[in-house]
């Protein structure tokens, strides 16, 4: 079995070298970060199985480091540990995608606990994926580039890759505007108008060759949202 590997992101050092020894005695391989401007490098480049990310941190919030890797890697296990005991910044951390959050000061059994948990139920989340092959031809997106079957070349914009590869991500699973607004846009869903998910939806099939009255690839699903279907997706 593959030793898990955990990148933690914190700056106050005592804590970080706490939750560096607690998952290392467990087993687990650590990585780490003392500030937000590495920890943004290293989240978005290192290969690991779980971000414990600190919300308060120098030269880049840890909000911002979430939202930017959710963009990148939209299944990265995320746990957030803070101090802030306002509610309003873990349903924030929560809505950017953040999996779990702990509060300090935290038992290393409660944030161990929370680790497994987290690991658990992430071990069958679909990878994150760079290109895309479908019945009418192949998606680069690190090129941002389709290429259709017919030869036809189309190069999609930074949002259209983004919500792409988080359809993709989560392909057969009928995702949410909501969702969608939360995980790819990075906004608050509460109360904002889901038409401009419509339109990137409406630019992204005219693209990919789908058919905007008979989709095959991205389809509506009546009440709930889109679903990806007819492709598959690889790292």
């Amino acid at each position: 079995m593959n030793q898990r590997t955990i990148l933690v992101i914190e700056d106050d050092a005592a804590i970080r070298e706490g939750v560096v020894d607690a998952v290392t005695f467990e087993g687990y391989k650590a990585l780490e970060a003392a500030d937000g401007k590495v920890g943004l490098e290293r989240a978005l480049s290192a290969t690991y199985d779980l971000l414990l990310l600190d919300l308060v941190l120098p030269h880049r919030d840890g909000l911002d480091i979430l939202q930017k890797l959710r963009r990148a890697r939209p299944t990265q296990p995320v746990i957030i540990m803070t101090a802030r005991g306002e509610e309003a910044d873990r349903v924030r951390g929560l809505q950017l995608g953040a999996d779990d959050y702990v509060v300090k000061p935290f038992s290393v059994k409660e944030l161990l606990a929370r680790v497994e948990a987290v690991l658990r139920r992430s071990a069958e989340r679909p990878l994150d994926v760079r290109q895309i092959v479908f019945s009418g031809g192949r998606v680069d997106l690190a090129r941002r580039e389709v290429k259709l079957k017919g030869g036809s070349r189309h190069e999609l914009s930074e949002r259209e890759v983004e919500l792409l590869r988080y359809l993709a991500a989560n392909n057969g699973r009928a995702v949410s505007r909501e969702e969608i607004l939360s995980r790819v846009w990075g906004i608050d869903p509460l109360g904002v108008a889901t038409r401009t998910i419509d339109m990137h939806v409406a630019r992204l099939r005219e693209k990919l060759g789908d058919d905007s009255v008979e989709p095959r690839l991205i389809l509506t699903v009546r009440g709930k949202g889109y679903m990806f279907a007819d492709g598959k997706a690889a790292r």
